[in-house]
């Protein structure tokens, strides 16, 4: 790992930790403001405040690195190093109060995603990645531990995730997650980051979401690939731009992509 990168990647853990502490002065609490963005999906004080902290920190020591953030306009850059910034991914469940969201933290250096980072502020567990040095998962001040994708090798064994199964007929493909739940033992919705967090820790099979923008997708590529797994688009393609993202155990993917 490069050194410039090392460096980043223990800046991203940090500044993924200081993202936590604000959100959780907002968590189930009732006096926060909610709005609808024009994609119609809900955005909150604590989503805004919470970019706002982490694009302050990341300009002070990188000020030559580009930003690209859910909430506000993009910052252009000359390092070759790029942030991508989900400040909550899962605000659906933190408004309602449900601990299953996190902030999600990617880099990339000319293009290829070499850091991720899924802190899950609520449960204090979080797994961060960077390319060749391996995954590693933290859960409140135990020291970090390799985190490693389940060896499940067939999907009527397998749990699989997703995030809401109402997504699929909205894009148009209300078959491919009725074929997946007829093919495996067991899927739930228990969604967003965190059941990416959860196949990267071996806890489930595989995760699979028919919508989805660069900033919910760039940090899993890190985290799924150094945890021993495999990502991709459904079309197959290794691509954090794409617009949906299948990720597994690596043993049962090509079974899942036959399914989408």
């Amino acid at each position: 790992m490069q050194e410039n990168t090392a460096t980043r990647l223990g800046f991203a853990v940090a500044i993924a930790q200081s993202a936590g502490h604000n959100i959780l002065n907002y968590f189930q609490q009732s006096n926060f403001h909610v709005e609808q963005k024009k994609d119609t999906t809900p955005v909150t004080e604590a989503d805004k405040s919470t970019e706002l902290i982490l694009r302050t920190q990341i300009m002070e020591a990188f000020p030559d690195d580009a930003i690209l953030g859910e909430e506000f306009p993009s910052k252009e850059g000359t390092s070759g190093y790029r942030w991508i910034l989900d400040p909550i991914d899962g605000t659906k469940s933190f408004i309602h109060g449900v601990p299953l969201f996190g902030t999600l933290i990617a880099v990339e250096l000319n293009g290829e995603c070499v850091i991720g980072v899924i802190r899950i502020p609520a449960l204090d567990e979080m797994v961060f990645a960077a390319k060749g040095n391996g995954a590693w998962y933290v859960h409140g001040e135990a020291n970090p531990v390799p985190a490693h994708v389940s060896q499940t090798k067939t999907l009527e064994e397998a749990t699989v995730l997703t995030t809401s199964d109402r997504t699929y007929a909205r894009v148009g493909c209300p078959e491919a997650w009725q074929k997946i739940t007829e093919a495996t033992q067991l899927t739930r919705m228990w969604g967003d980051c965190y059941g990416y967090l959860l196949v990267a820790t071996g806890r489930v099979d595989a995760m699979v979401d028919p919508e989805m923008s660069i900033w919910d997708v760039a940090a899993l590529y890190p985290v799924i690939q150094e945890a021993g797994g495999q990502i991709s688009a459904w079309s197959g393609a290794v691509d954090h731009t794409a617009s949906n993202t299948v990720a597994s155990n690596g043993l049962l993917h090509e079974q899942l992509l036959a399914l989408l």
